[in-house]
């Protein structure tokens, strides 16, 4: 995908504050671009071409923006969402060079169609990241990174991210240590598990009948049933 398979165009806005509610009411959204230390660019944009864009540049991937007929490329670095409908509430765009590297997300991703043995024995993989951070020129910022699972076979097996391989130019940010995804038993198997556990250690606390039969036997008894000890009396 290259830098021109994303474009978007912005207004320029004078609404800030108080006046953005009835900005969002006319169906935009709200933005900023801000550019290497010059001042900030207020813009907004129609809704649904904004989610069209986040959805396909995510915070990786380059967009050519179109502002008052002037040209920016950028990253989008933050997207404000709402609490209740996540709807979109406002968008931060970093505008960048293209002969800059510069810092982005860059979303994880299974090998496709790769097995995990772990759930074929109905082992749980939770997913502890989805992102990492990476630092590459414009032009080389990939759209994800791959990682195999097929290693995730029994409970405590783990991906990291450094498992990654990154494309060449590009230089993986976040900690090599960081886990990605994690085997683990699903709770059912651990209550079960325990319930097992706890019942040989009672069975295991418990005579067997002999022993309980000896220690229930009236001492008379036991004297009758060994008539050798009564002679050595």
């Amino acid at each position: 995908m290259t830098n021109q398979d994303i474009t978007l165009e912005l207004q320029e806005r004078t609404a800030v504050r108080k006046r953005l509610r009835a900005l969002r009411r006319e169906g935009l959204v709200p933005a900023v671009v801000h550019d290497h230390g010059k001042d900030s660019i207020y813009v907004s944009g129609d809704y649904g071409t904004i989610v069209k864009t986040y959805q396909q540049a995510g915070k990786h991937h380059p967009v050519n923006l179109t502002v008052g007929g002037k040209k920016h490329l950028a990253l989008i670095k933050d997207v404000d969402f709402g609490p209740v409908k996540h709807e979109f509430r406002h968008v931060v765009f970093q505008a960048i060079r293209q002969n800059e590297e510069v810092d982005a997300e860059v979303p994880i991703v299974f090998k496709e169609d790769a097995e995990i043995p772990a759930e074929k024995v109905s082992l749980m993989v939770l997913k502890q990241l989805d992102v990492v951070q990476v630092k590459a020129l414009p032009r080389d910022l990939p759209d994800q990174l791959v990682v195999d699972p097929s290693n995730l076979v029994e409970v405590g097996d783990s991906i990291t991210v450094a498992d990654l391989v990154a494309p060449k130019g590009v230089t993986i940010v976040t900690e090599p240590d960081h886990q990605i995804a994690i085997v683990e038993m699903p709770k059912d198997q651990i209550a079960e598990a325990n319930a097992a556990a706890e019942a040989l250690a009672e069975d295991a606390g418990k005579p067997d009948a002999e022993t309980q039969e000896e220690a229930t036997t009236p001492a008379a008894e036991k004297d009758n049933a060994n008539p050798e000890s009564n002679d050595d009396k």
